[in-house]
């Protein structure tokens, strides 16, 4: 069995060197594993697309959890401990944040993704049961259920010669 972890040392540090450091102290063990949080990525201002490709062979599950970073001249990254809804960095129900999830269940579809998708919902505005609502129609929208086949097999039917010349009128 594979145990993910979910790594929140110090100020929210959900990032590839915080992980490779705990993989080094696992001596690389086999089933060192990352849970894959965009939102938290985000936050950080971190490339939460890229780290699919860095990671791609550790990503073993994954918190679909949206979040927004909006900076302002008087705070970032750490928001001054303001209330949620008056942070730059904030978690946000499914859609209404500013991580791109299409392209992240794309990728899980293109790279043979066989973990779980798991609704890790916090948002400072809505109500959590229309959150968890929204959230579970969310996920299976987004869900790609991947083809046994490339879309142009049609092409590679062979050919009829005596069809073609009847049809050309040779």
């Amino acid at each position: 069995m594979n145990l993910c972890y979910e790594i929140h040392p110090g100020e929210d540090l959900h990032d590839g060197i915080t992980f490779e450091m705990f993989l080094e102290r696992v001596g690389n063990h086999p089933r060192c594993h990352v849970l894959y949080d965009p939102s938290h990525l985000i936050l950080q201002q971190l490339d939460y697309r890229g780290f699919l490709d860095v990671y791609r062979d550790h990503i073993q599950m994954f918190h679909v959890k949206d979040a927004e970073f909006n900076p302002n001249p008087k705070q970032g990254v750490y928001s001054g401990y303001q209330a949620w809804t008056q942070r730059a960095g904030r978690f946000r129900s499914l859609g209404d944040g500013q991580i791109d999830f299409k392209a992240i269940f794309s990728w899980m579809a293109a790279n043979d993704y066989h973990g779980w998708a798991v609704l890790e919902w916090e948002c400072c505005l809505k109500h959590p049961e229309v959150g968890a609502r929204e959230g579970a129609t969310f996920i299976r929208d987004h869900i790609i259920e991947v083809t046994e086949r490339a879309f142009d097999d049609f092409a590679d039917g062979g050919s009829d010669q005596a069809a073609n010349r009847r049809i050309l009128g040779l």
